[in-house]
């Protein structure tokens, strides 16, 4: 339930503050960390491990 709560209220301050410059940045955030936890357990670990 807090996790819903966090991306309402994040949604929230985006709409109002019209801070839509900060969505692609949280959307490339969120898709490399996704990238590095798939990739955690798999042979390509230490290539993208590389990359950063």
């Amino acid at each position: 339930m807090a996790h819903t709560g966090v991306v309402r209220e994040l949604w929230r301050f985006l709409r109002e503050r019209k801070k839509w410059w900060l969505l692609p940045i949280l959307v490339v955030m969120m898709l490399v960390g996704a990238l590095l936890v798939f990739a955690q357990g798999s042979a390509l670990a230490p290539f993208i491990y590389t990359i950063f």
